[in-house]
């Protein structure tokens, strides 16, 4: 039995006092890459937002990588943050300092102090990601499939159990969302990360077919439990 990275169990989620998703069943184990689809306005995004504590889960239970998201509070976000990487559809990157700074901010927020060790987790995520070096380019410098690599390596920066990737190959042309797609599944085989990835792209689950999540009626449809 693989370790469980996700498990939710009875879950209703909210935003506001909106029901959005009820009695949502779902576990995803360790290594494992999981799309999550469906129509925009059917609840993709606020089951990525509980995952990752900005929303709060009121009822059922879950736990993601060891943390129960029941006994989430604002004190205990940050660190649940730390064992996750996420990864956008906008980059997010800030655009004021190179690549290298970037990845340096973010570990400098969650607590690395040790410069030597700043470093070499620096160069590691870059050379994971295929930018080795491209440390020193500004995000305006590059190309949308460098940026979003670099989102990518952002995430891996605190070796996470658990990568989100909301629509990470959304602004990108066909040839550099295979470039992603594979460095996404590569990341899951080799490293044992867990991936969920919410997509509109048909194409690419096509091209690169595993289980499916999908909301739809306020219900998560496991693809695992459909009969063929």
């Amino acid at each position: 039995m693989s370790e469980m990275i996700v498990s939710i169990e009875g879950a209703n989620i909210y935003q506001g006092d909106a029901l959005i998703l009820r009695d949502v069943n779902f576990t995803i184990g360790r290594g494992e890459f999981v799309y999550l689809v469906g129509k925009t306005g059917t609840g993709k995004s606020s089951l990525l937002k509980t995952l990752y504590g900005e929303l709060t889960l009121r009822e059922g239970k879950a736990s993601v990588v060891g943390f129960d998201l029941t006994e989430m509070d604002w004190k205990k976000v940050p660190f649940l943050r730390r064992n996750l990487g996420v990864v956008f559809q906008d980059f997010q990157l800030l655009t004021d300092r190179n690549v290298h700074d970037n990845l340096r901010f973010v570990l400098k927020a969650t607590g690395w102090k040790d410069e030597h060790l700043i470093e070499e987790k620096i160069n590691d995520v870059l050379d994971k990601v295929g930018l080795k070096n491209k440390g020193y380019k500004m995000p305006f410098e590059m190309s949308g499939g460098e940026q979003q690599r670099v989102d990518i390596a952002r995430a891996l920066l605190n070796s996470p159990k658990l990568i989100l990737a909301d629509e990470p190959t959304g602004n990108l042309d066909p040839e550099t969302s295979d470039e992603i797609m594979q460095l996404l599944i590569q990341i899951s085989k080799d490293y044992g990360t867990s991936v969920l990835m919410a997509t509109h792209d048909f194409i690419v689950i096509n091209r690169y077919p595993s289980r499916m999540l999908k909301t739809e009626n306020s219900r998560v449809l496991d693809s695992i439990n459909a009969v063929s």
